[in-house]
């Protein structure tokens, strides 16, 4: 991502929510608001791009059709709208569940344009939400919400950083968060934008910034998704690393389902459950009637924060 610039992939994968909200057959998320939240000049641009891609892998023809059937079929026909589906409804109900326990904090790391806040059930009305983004992706946001003339509650607080140069914990330290009450985190199409040092730095400033018993959901890509070697599902996962690629922000790591939970205790969280995409579909869609498939090699991890003073 361009320093300067907003996120492009947070843009599509808001937009792929929207689509899939209004054309799936029994849609398992709801999440309409990327179709008003997406401004309409990065939309076109996005067009361009997939007109691009489809003039070098299914002919001139394709690339010149309709521009807004291209983005539709674009959308709903990418290798990755089943995790970006699944991730949100998994997370939501964790923290649904997690609310019910009295947690009333929700941290948001990359929330790009997640649309939680605007969609809160009856049961969230006092939960404090932070979202965290890079100033760029987060500015456009809230210009899109005042543009759009659309309210959020005063519960809602966007907290702009760069956490590659600002410290998590430093970040919440200057808001109202409470680190010493329990808080749900998401960290959701993050972890595979960093480099391994850097998440295990996050996963620690997670856990450092949290009380203990809190909980973080996080998607990650298998690590043998990088390893040399063809398979069909590197075949596969090549594909949305080329989509991502052409964006301008490339894949760069994942975690070992196998060395995952050491890895989250060297961080000071321990894993709860570890979902591929397929057990997490399954969970959702038993019946295959949402139409989701899954992403090759993409998973999704919940974990909770140790009490490091035992």
């Amino acid at each position: 991502m361009e320093e300067s610039a907003a996120s492009s992939t947070a843009m599509f994968v808001s937009f792929m929510r929207a689509i899939y909200s209004r054309t799936a057959r029994r849609p398992i998320l709801h999440d309409p608001w990327g179709e008003t939240l997406v401004p309409g000049e990065a939309i076109d641009a996005m067009q361009l791009k997939i007109a691009s891609a489809l003039s070098r892998t299914a002919g001139t023809a394709a690339a010149n059709g309709n521009a807004g059937d291209n983005m539709l079929a674009a959308a709903l026909s990418h290798p990755a709208l089943a995790n970006v589906i699944v991730r949100s409804r998994y997370t939501e109900d964790a923290l649904h569940a997690a609310m019910s326990r009295g947690v009333k904090q929700y941290v948001l790391i990359g929330a790009g344009f997640d649309s939680y806040a605007l969609r809160l059930p009856d049961r969230a009305r006092h939960l404090d939400i932070y979202e965290i983004d890079h100033p760029a992706t987060q500015n456009l946001k809230t210009r899109r919400l005042v543009e759009c003339g659309i309210s959020v509650p005063a519960s809602v607080h966007f907290l702009p950083a760069d956490l590659g140069q600002q410290r998590l914990g430093q970040v919440l330290a200057n808001s109202s968060f409470k680190a010493t009450e329990p808080a749900f985190f998401s960290l959701l199409g993050v972890t595979m934008y960093l480099s391994h040092d850097d998440n295990m730095t996050t996963l620690g400033e997670i856990a450092g910034s949290a009380a203990p018993g809190s909980e973080l959901v996080f998607t990650y890509v298998d690590q043998a998704a990088f390893t040399p070697g063809s398979t069909e599902e590197t075949a596969a996962f090549n594909k949305v690393q080329q989509s991502v690629a052409s964006l301008g922000e490339p894949f760069l790591s994942g975690f070992d389902p196998s060395s995952l939970a050491g890895e989250l205790l060297q961080a000071g969280l321990q894993l709860a459950e570890d979902l591929t995409d397929d057990q997490a579909i399954a969970r959702y869609d038993q019946d295959g009637s949402s139409g989701l498939r899954s992403a090759p090699l993409s998973r999704i991890a919940r974990a909770t924060v140790l009490d490091l003073s035992l």
